[in-house]
C-alpha cells in the first residue's frame, strides 16, 4: 500500500491490510457506519472502534463499513493498490479506498468480542442531553423484519442528530422520533409491523452530525417519544367490520394503462377500506378498490370485467393504509378490491321502440342562438351573440314561427337589437301582453343593456314589433356579463351576479328591476367568482329566495337579501367534492313539480356539471328541500356524464336531460366527447330508480346549446358553438318528440276564452275539452341559455270536470306560484297532452305594464 494511505493519528492497535475487493450486492464488511462530506481513515477507524468491530474499511472517498469478519469472499483487490486510488473527502492526503475498493484496516490479530446483551427495559440515554423535554430514548428497534417500522421519512441529512430529528417530528406533530443509518430521520405516531427491540450494540452506528451520539444502523432504529409506545400488529386486510352490503373480493390485478376503476382519489392521511368504499356507495358505485397504500377507486364491477382483470396472490397487496397502518390497502397496480352486495345503488330503465321518443330535423338555422326563448304568440325567438363573430347578414335576433316550417323565409322573421346580448339573461314579464326582457350583456354599453319585445303576430302571419332599447331611458345599474334574472313574488325582477363583460372583473352584486335602491353587495358571489356566473334561482313557497352558485346554496330574505340560512355545499364528483354545478362548470337545474294543495316542501334538482384540472364531467344529479331545517343534498347517479347539459320540463311532470359533453368545461373549445345521449328523469318514481336512457342524436350540441319547451309538447334543441376546429358551428334545428307524443296519438283538444286567461291567486277558471283529462300542468314560460332555465316552474293544479267542461283552481299565492305567464296543458288518460294555452297567474303587482318610462318604450298599461 502507498504511503499516502497511512493515516496520520491511526488508533492504537490498528493495522493497514490493504486494499480489498467489495461490492453493493456482496459486502466485504456488512456494517455501513456513514457517509460524510469530511470522511477521513481514523474517523472510520474510531467509529469501528467505539462498537467493539475489529474490521474497518473506508470507500469512495467517504463511506465507512466495519465488520468482525470478511464477508462474501472478500479479499485482496486483483489491481492491487492501484484500485484504491479516491482520496479521504476530510483529508485528500490520505486515500479512502475507491469504487467497489476497501482501504482495509484490522484491530490486532483480528479477535472478535461478545455484544453485550439486550435489557428489557432501554435505559440508554443520548450523550447531548438537549432533547426536547418529555423525550426519552425507546430502544434500538428492528426495521423491517415485516415491513417498515416507522413512515414519514424526512430528507437525509449531513447534520442529522438527536435532537434534530426529535425537533423535526415535534414540529410535524408526531410523538415517535427514530433514527437509522446515521443519516436518516423517521417521525410516526406509533411502531409498525410488530416492530421488536434489537440489542442495543445493534443501533452502533454515529450520528452524521455528532459522533458523539448513536442514530441507529443498517435496518436498526434508535427511537425516542414523549409518550407510551405503541407497538402495531402487521397489517392485514379488513374483511369485518365493514359498512354494511360490502364484502372483501380479492386482490385484483390493475396493471393496466388504465386503472380498471375511473375515479380515483388520494388519501395520504385518511385511506381506508372502510372510508373509501363508503364514499363509493354514496355516489352509486358497487365496486370499490385501494392501491398503493393512499389511493382510493370507485367505479361498478362491470368495469373489472370489461378490462379482464383477474384476482392474483394476496402476497400482492401488502400496503398498509395511510389511515390505519394496521389494514391493508393494496400494493403495487394491485389493488384490495370490495363489492357490494346489498340491494342496487341505482337502476336505469333502457328505453326502447316508442318509449324511447325520437330526435327529428326541424329546420336549418340562420343563426347559433345563445338563447332561445317561447313566446305566448307561440313563436319562439332566437338571440345570438350580435357584433361577435357572427355571419354576415344576419341581425342578432330571430323569431321562429313552426306554423310554416316548410317555409324557410317565412318561418324565420328577422329581428333587431341595438347591443350585443352575447351572454345575457332573458324573462317573460307577468304584464298583460307577455313582453320578454333581456338584461346584460358582451362588453361596455351591452352589459347594461334592458331590452324588450312585446310578441305580436300570430301562427304563419309575422308580427310587426322589435326589441326596443334604450340605454338612456332604462339600464342596469351595474354592467353584467353571465346574470340570472328572476320575477320575484312582488312582481320585480331580482337580477344577480355576472362579470363586468368580455371576461372583466367580478360583479358580485344584485340589484332590481323597475330601479330600487342601490344594488346589494353579496360577498358570497365576490368568493365564489368565477365559477358562479348564471347562478339558480328560485322563490320558495314559504318565502325567500333560493339561490344556489359553484357548489354552494343558501336563502336570502326576498326583501333585504341578506342571507337566511346557508344550506350545506352540493356534492361534487366521488372523488372531487369541488365539482361546480355554475359556469363555467355548467350543469343545470329545475324545480320538481309541485301539487295541489301545495303543502309538500318545494324540491330543486341540479344535474350535471363539471371538476377543476381535469374537467371529468359530472354524472350525478343532486336534489335538495331546501326549506326543511337540517335539509341535505340527496345525490344520484346519472346514465352517464354530462357538462354544458339542458334540462326541460314536460307537461307530464317528467324532465328531459340532453346536450352537452362528457368532458370539459363552458367556453370555447373546452369541452370534447360529445354526449348525444337523451335522458328522461322522473320524479315519480323511487329515488336512485328514476332515469330512462332515451334515444340518441346524431349531431353535437356542445357550447350554446339550448332546449325549450314548444307549445305543442316537443322539445326544440338548437345550437352549438364550440370555437373548436373539431367540432362544426351548428346551426341545425331538432325537435326532441317524447314518449307521449310518439305513434300520433289523438291530442285532447281544449279552448279557454279570453276572459279565462288572467287568474288571480286562488280562483276558479274553466276550459273546454275533446277527451277526459287526467291531470292540468302549469309550466312557467322559460327561457335557455347555458344550462340555465330561467322562469321555469311546474305546477299541478286542482281541477274538476263535468263531461266536456273543467274548471281548475289557480295556485294559493305569489310564493308557491310567482306571477307570471304559464303554458297551461291538459293531460289524458294516457298522458298525452294537449296543445298549450297560455295564462297569466297573479296579475302585475309590481306594475311592470307601465314600464319603463320613454318614448322609445312602447307599454302596455296594467
Amino acid at each position: 500500500m502507498s504511503e499516502c494511505a497511512a493515516p496520520r493519528a491511526r488508533p492504537t492497535g490498528w493495522v493497514v491490510l490493504g486494499c480489498y475487493t467489495d461490492s453493493v450486492a456482496t459486502r466485504t464488511l456488512p456494517s455501513r457506519q456513514f457517509p460524510a462530506g469530511d470522511m477521513t481513515v481514523e474517523l472510520c477507524i474510531a467509529a469501528c472502534s467505539s462498537t467493539s468491530f475489529v474490521y474497518a474499511g473506508v470507500e469512495y472517498g467517504g463511506e465507512c463499513y466495519c465488520g468482525n469478519s470478511l464477508l462474501n469472499g472478500g479479499g485482496p483487490a486483483p489491481d492491487g493498490d492501484v484500485g484504491c486510488n479516491m482520496p479521504c473527502n476530510g483529508n485528500i492526503e490520505e486515500l479512502c479506498g475507491g469504487p467497489n475498493r476497501l482501504n482495509l484496516y484490522r484491530f490486532g490479530n483480528g479477535s472478535t468480542t461478545t455484544p453485550t446483551p439486550v435489557q428489557s427495559t432501554p435505559t440508554p440515554t443520548p450523550l447531548n442531553a438537549s432533547i426536547p423535554t418529555g423525550w426519552s430514548y425507546k430502544g434500538c428497534w428492528i426495521d423491517g423484519a415485516f415491513g417498515r417500522a416507522m413512515g414519514n421519512q424526512q430528507p437525509d441529512s449531513q447534520t442529522n442528530t438527536v435532537e434534530s430529528c426529535i425537533n423535526n417530528c415535534l414540529n410535524l406533530g408526531y410523538p415517535v422520533a427514530g433514527m437509522e443509518y446515521g443519516t436518516q430521520c423517521f417521525c410516526d405516531a406509533s411502531l409498525h409491523n410488530a416492530a421488536a427491540l434489537a440489542p442495543e450494540s445493534d443501533c452502533f452506528m454515529h450520528c452524521a452530525g455528532n459522533f458523539a451520539e448513536k442514530c441507529g444502523a443498517g435496518n436498526r432504529l434508535s427511537v425516542y417519544s414523549n409518550d407510551t409506545l405503541q407497538i402495531l400488529p402487521v397489517p392485514s386486510i379488513q374483511k369485518t367490520n365493514l359498512p354494511a352490503d360490502w364484502k372483501y373480493s380479492g386482490c385484483l390485478n390493475d396493471d393496466f394503462p388504465d386503472h380498471v376503476l375511473f375515479y380515483q382519489s388520494i388519501l395520504k392521511h385518511n385511506n381506508t377500506a372502510n372510508n373509501c368504499i363508503s364514499q363509493c356507495s354514496k355516489f352509486g358505485y358497487n365496486a370499490g378498490g385501494l392501491e398503493y397504500g393512499e389511493e382510493c377507486y370507485c367505479g361498478d364491477v362491470s368495469d373489472t370485467i370489461v378490462a379482464g382483470a383477474q384476482l392474483v396472490d394476496e402476497s400482492n397487496c401488502q400496503m398498509p393504509c395511510s389511515g390505519n397502518s394496521t389494514s391493508i390497502c393494496g400494493g403495487s397496480r394491485k389493488m384490495s378490491f370490495y363489492t357490494w352486495t346489498g340491494p342496487d345503488l341505482h337502476s336505469w330503465t333502457y328505453a326502447s321502440g316508442d318509449a324511447a321518443g325520437e330526435y327529428r330535423f326541424l329546420i336549418g338555422g340562420v343563426v347559433v342562438p345563445l338563447i332561445t326563448h317561447p313566446a305566448r304568440n307561440g313563436k319562439i325567438t332566437f338571440l345570438e351573440k350580435w357584433g361577435t363573430a357572427i355571419p354576415p347578414n344576419t341581425t342578432g335576433a330571430y323569431e321562429l314561427d313552426v306554423s310554416v316550417i316548410d317555409n324557410f323565409t317565412a318561418a324565420w322573421r328577422p329581428m333587431h337589437v341595438k347591443t350585443d346580448i352575447f351572454c345575457s339573461a332573458s324573462l317573460t314579464l307577468p304584464d298583460k301582453v307577455g313582453r320578454q326582457i333581456n338584461i346584460g350583456g358582451w362588453a361596455n354599453d351591452a352589459t347594461y343593456g334592458v331590452r324588450l319585445y312585446w310578441p305580436d303576430g300570430s301562427p304563419g302571419v309575422w308580427g310587426q314589433n322589435d326589441w326596443q332599447e334604450d340605454l338612456g331611458e332604462v339600464s342596469l345599474q351595474a354592467g353584467r356579463w353571465y346574470p340570472t334574472a328572476m320575477i320575484l313574488a312582488n312582481g320585480s325582477i331580482l337580477v344577480v351576479g355576472g362579470e363586468e363583460g368580455s371576461n372583466g372583473a367580478p360583479v358580485p352584486s344584485l340589484e332590481l328591476l323597475p330601479k330600487v335602491g342601490p344594488t346589494v353587495f353579496c360577498d358570497w358571489l365576490l368568493r365564489t367568482d368565477p365559477d358562479n356566473l348564471y347562478p339558480y334561482l328560485a322563490v320558495l313557497p314559504s318565502g325567500g329566495v333560493f339561490v344556489a352558485y359553484y357548489n354552494e346554496a343558501r336563502i336570502l330574505d326576498e326583501h333585504t337579501f341578506e342571507t337566511q340560512r346557508v344550506l350545506p355545499n352540493m356534492p361534487g364528483a366521488v372523488n372531487n367534492f369541488l365539482g361546480g354545478r355554475t359556469y363555467s362548470m355548467e350543469g343545470s337545474m329545475v324545480l320538481l313539480p309541485q301539487y295541489a294543495p301545495y303543502t309538500e316542501p318545494l324540491e330543486v334538482l341540479v344535474c350535471g356539471g363539471s371538476i377543476p384540472l381535469q374537467g371529468y364531467a359530472l354524472d350525478n344529479c343532486v336534489s335538495i328541500a331546501p326549506e326543511i331545517p337540517g335539509a341535505n343534498w340527496t345525490i344520484e347517479r346519472m346514465p352517464s356524464q354530462r357538462v354544458l347539459s339542458c334540462m326541460t320540463a314536460l307537461p307530464d311532470g317528467t324532465y328531459l336531460i340532453l346536450n352537452g359533453a362528457k368532458q370539459g368545461w363552458a367556453g370555447f373549445g373546452l369541452a370534447t366527447q360529445p354526449n348525444h345521449n337523451a335522458v328522461l328523469y322522473d320524479p315519480r318514481k323511487p329515488l336512485h330508480h328514476r332515469f330512462t336512457i332515451m334515444a340518441n342524436t346524431t349531431i353535437d350540441r356542445l357550447y350554446h346549446s339550448e332546449s325549450v319547451l314548444m307549445d305543442d309538447g316537443r322539445v326544440l334543441v338548437s345550437g352549438s358553438d364550440p370555437q373548436d376546429v373539431r367540432f362544426v358551428e351548428e346551426y341545425r334545428v331538432e325537435v326532441f318528440i317524447p314518449p307521449y307524443l310518439m305513434g300520433d296519438p289523438v291530442r285532447p283538444n281544449i279552448s279557454i276564452s279570453e276572459n279565462q286567461k288572467d287568474w288571480n291567486y286562488g280562483g276558479s277558471y274553466t276550459f273546454i275539452t275533446t277527451q277526459a283529462i287526467s291531470k292540468v300542468s302549469l309550466l312557467g314560460s322559460h327561457s335557455s341559455t347555458h344550462g340555465n332555465t330561467m322562469g321555469q316552474r311546474t305546477l299541478f293544479p286542482s281541477f274538476a270536470c263535468s263531461n266536456s267542461v273543467c274548471t281548475v283552481t289557480a295556485p294559493p299565492n305569489s310564493h308557491v306560484c310567482p306571477p307570471g305567464w304559464f303554458q297551461m296543458f291538459a293531460l289524458n288518460k294516457a298522458s298525452v297532452p294537449s296543445v298549450a294555452e297560455w295564462v297569466r297567474i297573479g296579475g302585475d303587482p309590481a306594475g311592470l305594464g307601465n314600464w319603463p318610462v320613454g318614448p322609445s318604450f312602447n307599454v302596455p298599461g296594467v
